[in-house]
């Protein structure tokens, strides 16, 4: 069954951030996407600790979706290593549920 998930990336910049969900969202490859106000992230690369000011972008679409949003947002990201994860939704509202099927269904 085409189950719902909800995935998510950061990006350094809201701009980039907002085309990253509109293009996602104009492709039917998410029903919808949630940006997140700008947060500090911490993390290590290349053997430094770094602090940024990050966007995260929570995607909401199925399983039958996934690789082809995953691919399009690893073409458009311009981080080496973008976040990527993905968060089973194990319930909610059927209405919605049903909806984010429809949006996020593929065109025929």
């Amino acid at each position: 069954m085409n189950e719902i998930v909800i995935a998510q990336t950061t990006i350094d910049d809201e701009d980039r951030a907002k085309a990253l969900a509109r293009g996602a969202v104009e492709r039917r490859l998410a029903a919808c996407a949630h940006i997140d106000q700008p947060f500090t992230a911490v993390y290590r690369w290349q053997g430094a600790v770094e602090t940024a000011t990050e966007w995260r972008v929570s995607y909401k679409t199925t399983t039958d979706r996934l690789p082809e949003l995953e691919a399009w947002v690893g073409a458009e990201h311009s981080y080496d290593v973008p976040e990527w994860i993905t968060l089973p939704v194990t319930g909610g509202s059927g209405a919605y549920l049903s909806w984010v099927r429809e949006e996020s269904a593929a065109p025929e």
